[in-house]
């Protein structure tokens, strides 16, 4: 597996992948239509965006989309979806550790707004729950909010 940059014409991949990893969840067809527009992937989102890929011999097994400006006191992991064939083989693992060096090189943290089955991933991951925020694509739905304080390079080394 190796990590690297996605390319603006992966995009209709990424959205796939995407419906189908939050598919996975049992999630019926309404639901995954109306979350449709959210989970797009464009060119501009590959363009504008940290968008990580996580592949192997060419077939992409998961990504993941870091937002915000490093000025800020959190970046956001917008996305990590993995290849339902895939869960289990540290895919997620592997971009979640990506994104928290991105996140430490800017010394910020990590901002989720996740999907509550993923909430389980993200507190192994050593994330917290601060909260609910509203649904984007469904009204009336509340996820949980997570945060990551990154660890500053003396903690680290205190480890």
């Amino acid at each position: 597996m190796k990590l690297r940059r996605a390319t603006h014409d992966e995009a209709p991949t990424l959205t796939s992948l995407a419906l189908r990893s939050k598919q996975y969840w049992g999630y019926d067809d309404s639901f995954i239509h109306a979350c449709r527009e959210e989970l797009t992937v464009t060119a501009d989102t590959i363009a504008r965006r940290a968008v990580t890929v996580c592949d192997e011999d060419g077939r992409i097994l998961g990504f993941s989309v870091l937002g915000g400006e490093p000025s800020d006191t959190e970046l956001e992991l917008e996305w990590l979806f993995v290849e339902p064939a895939e869960i289990g083989r540290g895919v997620g693992r592997a971009l979640w550790n990506h994104a928290v060096e991105a996140s430490a090189a800017h010394g910020v943290g990590i901002r989720i707004e996740s999907d509550p089955h993923a909430e389980g991933f993200y507190r192994q991951m050593g994330a917290s729950r601060d909260g609910s925020v509203p649904s984007r694509s469904v009204a009336g739905r509340w996820n949980p909010l997570m945060r990551f304080a990154v660890p500053t390079s003396s903690e680290a080394s205190d480890r």
